[in-house]
């Protein structure tokens, strides 16, 4: 129902400034209704497309001018304000190419079934998406889909983390590429972790593989684990704080070569999913001032570890008797998996 309102707005702001040409062959005349009727289906996002390629091409040969006029935004559903507010955040970005695409990058934003807020919003914290180019952006929604991020999650996605659609096609695969192949997370994991932790895209590789061999290795934590934990939401130190405090504090141990513990390791999501006063008081069992006084101590002692930084391993991962760890479920990318992989590169 979204959808098909903010498609009808857009279509109505369109057929009021559509040039005042007669139509060829009758056949336009039928053009509104079976636009709207289209929008109202799966394929509302290539009528609005050609809709707005048409509107480019006679706006152009009125006026040099592409810039969306106050009124015109109304016509779209914004109020007066969201309008103001719309209107000064393209003022603000430097060039013509703002107001050049804004018409490309709102039908496009409204095509994903986001109401004119959840668009202001957005765009207030990623401007940078009114100087996108059309085709850049509908490659980059379209490669997203192909990672299976279909319409709900896609729009949740976009809504959460707007910045997704400035990051080039190219930069997404490599990172997808680095998580399958390096990583060895599922499909399945891989759209998970996009979903919940789409700033990964911007992270660099070195610090990606270090974090996720310190949680495999250090931590003795398998992928699934990690995709539905959100592990890539945090940053390395605030994991290594975390563990390194209780670890020092006994209640954390590596885990040998199959996987067992002395103790009983707490779960990954009540280290990181929970605020520092509950991390303290129902995991660490201490208090503020020891975790800051470690985190102090910490930060000293990698700064100086800093040059060493690099690849990850446990200590028995030189041992020859793996065969019974080649067992592990291929599909939850058990450690088996990664270790031997890796061997084998």
């Amino acid at each position: 129902m979204g959808t098909r309102v903010a498609a009808r707005q857009v279509l109505r702001w369109m057929v009021r400034n559509a040039p005042s040409t007669p139509p060829q062959l009758g056949r336009c005349l039928l053009q509104p209704l079976c636009i709207e009727c289209r929008l109202c289906s799966s394929t509302s996002q290539s009528t609005l497309q050609s809709m707005q390629h048409n509107h480019k091409v006679s706006t152009s040969s009125r006026k040099p001018d592409t810039e969306l006029p106050l009124q015109s935004l109304l016509d779209m559903g914004f109020t007066d304000t969201q309008a103001e507010r719309v209107y000064d955040t393209m003022s603000k970005l430097k060039g013509g190419s703002a107001a050049k695409h804004a018409l490309s990058t709102l039908t496009a934003l409204f095509v994903l079934g986001l109401n004119p807020s959840s668009v202001l919003k957005l765009l207030e914290k990623c401007p940078e998406l009114y100087t996108v180019q059309d085709s850049q952006l509908q490659q980059r929604l379209s490669n997203l889909r192909k990672l299976g991020l279909v319409e709900g999650s896609l729009q949740r996605l976009v809504a959460h983390y707007p910045q997704i659609l400035i990051v080039p096609v190219k930069t997404i695969k490599n990172v997808v590429l680095f998580l399958r192949e390096k990583c060895l997370f599922t499909v399945q994991q891989v759209k998970d972790i996009l979903r919940e932790s789409p700033a990964i895209v911007v992270e660099n590789t070195d610090q990606l593989e270090y974090k996720f061999q310190y949680v495999y290795f250090r931590m003795g934590v398998k992928q699934a684990t990690m995709a539905k934990y959100k592990l890539f939401r945090f940053t390395l130190d605030e994991v290594r704080h975390r563990h390194c405090f209780l670890e020092r504090r006994g209640l954390y141990q590596t885990p040998d070569k199959r996987g067992q513990t002395v103790i009983i390791n707490p779960k990954l999501d009540t280290i990181l999913n929970v605020d520092q006063d509950t991390f303290l008081a129902d995991v660490a069992k201490a208090s503020a001032e020891e975790y800051d006084v470690f985190k102090r101590l910490m930060a000293r002692e990698w700064q100086e570890q800093e040059p060493q930084l690099g690849s990850i391993e446990a200590d028995s991962d030189d041992d020859d008797d793996d065969d019974e760890e080649e067992e592990e479920d291929e599909e939850t990318g058990g450690k088996s998996g990664y270790r031997n992989r890796r061997k084998r590169s």
